[in-house]
């Protein structure tokens, strides 16, 4: 006597369905009105919000619409070819890529560092663990990203001062006579780097707690191993800590290269018509004083759209560096 299985393998009537060209499951309204409230909606609120605007902003670049009046002349891609020819928008242009490979970088650095520290920076006998006090050290330095931005810009722009602020009464306080009355935002020489490190000092902190986090989910076995191979502290970062948390360094990186390609509000917060020979000039900056300053939204739009174009290439490269250097052996693996 023989007994009968219906169906060893899960789903297995669903494909022989399929394969004979009959519906595996019928449409019903639980399904539809699931695609509708979470497919359909948030895609329609994107295009309306997002797509949309870029759409206007990429027809305006083509006009030369002042912005205030409903007519315009369509001018082709005559804006574009100002653009060329401009010389503050190309001194922008070239700031703005100063900041997207420094920011990144040193903010980077820096958490990553940090970060290290705080979660296998510890003693070296017992269990690998982080220095005494990381989660004290962990909310402090947290605290200037719950800051709005311009309220940071505001604030540096105050300490930076040459007369009243902090920074130079506390160098001149140390013996330093030389800063008594250093105009760190007025000079060409040093209102750029003063910048960066605003920018640094506001986002050192969420990385740094954003690394700690990837770090946390490493298997603690990777680490025992490499103790028992003899591995110190600097070994295990770049054999360990690093290759395990690289998805997460990748999207750190894009994500501050983006926003060091605007970087609007720290920028007209300290330094708003542009800084000392136009050294801390941005993108964003130039946009802003073309449209509401000198009136040619159309000249404005076409640099918005220069600038949603080098932040796409910027994106584009970081992920096929990333892919040439790892990630395409790691997703083929996987």
């Amino acid at each position: 006597m023989t007994a009968t299985i219906a169906n060893p393998v899960p789903g297995g009537r669903k494909r022989r369905a399929a394969r004979d060209g009959r519906p595996g499951r019928k449409l019903t309204f639980d399904n539809v009105s699931f695609m509708v409230v979470f497919l359909g909606l948030p895609v329609t609120v994107f295009a309306v919000f997002v797509l949309w605007p870029f759409a206007q902003a990429a027809y305006f670049a083509l006009t030369n619409w002042s912005g205030f009046s409903p007519d315009y002349d369509v001018i082709g891609l005559d804006n574009f070819g100002d653009l060329w020819s401009d010389q503050l928008f190309r001194r922008a242009v070239r700031n703005n890529v100063i900041l997207a490979v420094v920011v990144p970088l040193a903010t980077i650095v820096i958490a990553l560092t940090f970060a290290t520290i705080m979660t296998i920076g510890g003693s070296s006998h017992g269990q690998l663990r982080g220095i005494r006090g990381s989660s004290f050290y962990r909310v402090v330095s947290f605290f200037p990203y719950v800051v709005p931005a311009i309220v940071i810009g505001l604030i540096w722009s105050k300490i930076y001062d040459p007369t009243s602020g902090l920074l130079n009464g506390t160098l001149t306080k140390l013996g330093l006579d030389q800063f008594e009355a250093f105009a760190w935002l007025g000079k060409q020489s040093t209102a750029r780097w003063a910048v960066i490190f605003v920018i640094m000092w506001g986002f050192v902190g969420f990385y740094m707690v954003l690394f700690i986090a990837a770090i946390k989910g490493i298997p603690a076995e990777l680490y025992d191993a490499a103790r028992i191979d003899g591995c110190g502290r600097a070994r295990m970062t770049f054999s360990v800590t690093i290759p395990m948390i690289r998805d997460a360094v990748q999207t750190a990186y894009i994500y501050l290269g983006i926003f060091a390609l605007d970087a609007f509000v720290y920028v007209q917060a300290m330094t708003p018509t542009g800084g000392p020979e136009n050294s801390t000039l941005t993108i964003s900056q130039r946009l802003f004083r073309t449209a509401f300053t000198e009136g040619k939204f159309g000249y404005a739009s076409a640099m918005g759209v220069v600038l949603a174009a080098v932040t796409l290439l910027f994106a584009g490269l970081v992920f096929t560096v990333s892919w040439l250097t790892g990630g395409r052996d790691k997703r083929s693996k996987a």
